[in-house]
């Protein structure tokens, strides 16, 4: 079922990825820039983020902390000076450090929120006046949330990260309820296990483990499809969303026997 406007013709529009120099963020950029969209690719490495640009003709490198609230909004007011407005913004900023229970760390947990969740308010601070503007103007935008089935349920290993993907799913729902009445697209993106530099750190069995380029490629088929929650493998997806419904007795154990911790 179409939730949003579909975006299926990409020449010309104004892409902002925010987290864009690794992993899934870098491989949605370069798919958008193959398929005709002026990308804007934001992080804090900027050696990474020239990287991309030089390898992408055309591509912008705008380098920032998610955590500076500032240099977000300086960043709307760059990308709409020399662009006119923006079309998406991706939000795929993300940290993960496995945890369990044994080796908690406050520290740890706190940086887990900070940069999967509270960047992502940040941004909004930054973004929503403009892409209501935009919306008033006749041109609304979409935003997108990188979350993760991590946020469905507890898995292992996930104490830090888990909970601060489930509150930035739990956000993407608020926002469409608000902003699909002014016509803004809202989407969030729920991947499985994808190889990338944060993942690589896992130590155990990862079911239906695919690429950043075919994650990249599912997101693109579900903005055009108008999707709103954007899940894959779909395979594994839904069968986390099954388990979703189960006792967690009966949850528990389909977890650790599908690990093997």
């Amino acid at each position: 079922m179409s939730l949003n406007p579909k975006i299926q013709d990409w020449h010309g529009l104004t892409v902002w990825l925010v987290g864009a120099s690794s992993g899934i963020g870098r491989a949605v950029a370069a798919s958008l820039h193959a398929a005709g969209a002026r990308v804007i690719v934001s992080a804090r490495q900027a050696d990474l983020l020239n990287d991309f640009a030089a390898q992408h003709p055309g591509a912008q490198p705008l380098p920032l902390d998610v955590m500076d609230a500032q240099a977000l909004q300086q960043a709307v007011r760059q990308i709409v000076r020399n662009h006119g407005r923006i079309d998406l913004c991706l939000y795929c900023a993300g940290y993960y450090q496995p945890m369990r229970a044994q080796q908690f760390s406050l520290d740890e947990a706190m940086r887990h929120l900070d940069i999967n969740y509270v960047g992502a308010l940040k941004l909004l601070q930054a973004l929503l006046p403009q892409m209501l503007l935009q919306a008033h103007q006749g041109q609304p935008g979409h935003i997108s949330l990188v979350s993760s089935v991590a946020g469905y349920r507890g898995l292992p290993k996930s104490l830090a990260y888990g909970p601060s993907k489930a509150a930035l799913s739990h956000l993407a729902e608020a926002l469409y309820l608000d902003l699909s009445p002014e016509k803004i697209g809202v989407s969030v993106i729920n991947p499985g296990f994808v190889a990338t530099p944060l993942t690589a750190q896992n130590d155990f069995a990862m079911p239906a483990l695919i690429t950043a380029e075919q994650a990249a490629q599912e997101i693109l088929k579900g903005w055009a499809r108008g999707e709103f929650e954007i899940h894959f493998p779909k395979r594994f997806t839904l069968w986390l969303k099954l388990l979703r419904h189960l006792g967690h007795g009966l949850y528990f154990r389909a977890v650790r026997r599908a690990t093997g911790l």
